[in-house]
């Protein structure tokens, strides 16, 4: 019995002799067609780059003007916030997510989780602020999403905002599981003692 590393699978490729894109003529697997498109984004970033003979660095060091701009995008979106201006907080944050989102795809995925979780936590206080319950949620989750272990703030906040949208059970779900991966962080813990009190509430009602 051959396995996997054993078997030769013949795909249906074609290669644009200008651009040397990649594509496939079958439309059923999607699979194949997203690793195609993550390959071709690969391939422009190499084309893009402003190296001699655009030969791409070694996969640790990271563009330090990127790295100082998305810091200092993510600062300007908290001096904004402190002023009250939170409108102008959301558009400094979401600028810098996206010059974070698109660092080459050779560096560090990490150092990318860490700035997308902070970005993502701290626009979603200000859509908080905006009363932006929706939207708060979703960038709460993104934060999330990037960085699940020590994000407390990101947790709090969109199971605050589900709570504001009267969405209580699934704001208890969030939290509970919140408290599984953050420990009995304290403001985890005073928010899900809200949550229980605004169902037992309801169950009263």
């Amino acid at each position: 019995m051959s396995s996997d590393l054993e078997t030769f699978t013949m795909l249906p490729l074609q290669i644009d002799p200008q651009t040397k894109a990649l594509t496939t003529t079958s439309s059923s697997s999607r699979a194949l067609q997203a690793e195609l498109a993550s390959l071709n984004n690969l391939h422009r970033s190499l084309l893009a780059l402003e190296t001699p003979n655009q030969i791409p660095p070694p996969p640790v060091p990271v563009n330090p003007k990127r790295s100082a701009n998305v810091a200092k995008l993510r600062e300007s979106g908290n001096a904004e916030y402190r002023k009250g201006k939170h409108a102008d907080a959301v558009k400094f944050y979401s600028l810098g997510l996206q010059m974070a989102l698109t660092r080459p795809l050779w560096e560090p995925q990490q150092l990318v989780r860490e700035e997308v979780a902070a970005l993502y936590a701290n626009r979603a206080q200000a859509h908080m602020a905006l009363q932006n319950w929706a939207e708060g949620a979703a960038d709460a989750e993104a934060s999330v999403e990037a960085k699940r272990i020590a994000n407390s703030k990101a947790w709090w906040r969109r199971g605050k905002c589900l709570l504001e949208m009267g969405r209580a059970v699934e704001a208890k779900e969030w939290v509970s599981k919140g408290l599984e991966m953050e420990g009995d962080e304290g403001e985890l813990v005073a928010l899900l003692k809200d949550i229980n009190a605004k169902l037992g509430e309801k169950g009263s009602s």
